[in-house]
């Protein structure tokens, strides 16, 4: 879930970044420091979006620069369980297939694609299922239910968020609009 959300925190300015707009060099040291990183119960820090306000900074003897107290909006995406997130399958393996869901990728593992068998094709790069003939590959657009969710603070490449399609509704979307369309002729 994306959501916006006002932080404080302090920030410190080095001294060849005081001169002019000292808003502006606040921004700039807090885009270094937060974006692109996970905090706890916010998420990905994905952009500041504008420093509301800032003191009048504090200077540490010994330190040349200066800290300011701020007050800042931040856009922030978190995965939250049980979540229907649509998203595009951007590699295909033979456990499953990783899909991007905006700022993060999940895996749905091959057991959650659907009930039946599933089959790799190496050939073709694509998840193939024996029964229905209905296969996954590079680019396809799905439909899933975040099932599990590990965030690591410290590396953002060993997050992992677990996908599930075997529900109703869940999956390939092209196999969503044909199930909505059979179920009309019903």
């Amino acid at each position: 879930m994306y959501k916006k959300i006002i932080l404080l925190d302090a920030v410190r300015v080095p001294p060849n970044k005081l001169y002019g707009d000292a808003k502006a060099a606040v921004r700039e040291e807090l885009k270094n420091k937060l974006e692109g990183r996970i905090e706890g119960d916010i998420g990905l820090i994905m952009a500041i979006t504008d420093v509301i306000e800032i003191d009048e900074g504090h200077i540490v003897f010994g330190d040349g620069g200066v800290y300011f107290n701020a007050k800042f909006g931040v856009l922030a995406y978190e995965p939250i369980l049980q979540e229907i997130v649509e998203g595009e399958v951007i590699d295909v393996v033979k456990f499953g297939v990783f899909v991007s869901i905006g700022p993060l990728d999940g895996l749905v593992h091959i057991s959650q694609i659907s009930d039946g068998y599933i089959s790799y094709d190496e050939k073709n790069s694509r998840l193939v299922g024996k029964e229905t003939g209905k296969s996954l590959v590079i680019g396809d657009k799905i439909r899933a239910r975040i099932v599990a969710v590990s965030l690591n603070e410290f590396d953002l490449r060993d997050t992992k968020i677990g996908l599930t399609m075997r529900q109703p509704y869940l999956g390939k979307l092209e196999w969503i609009e044909e199930e909505l369309e059979k179920n009309e002729s019903v």
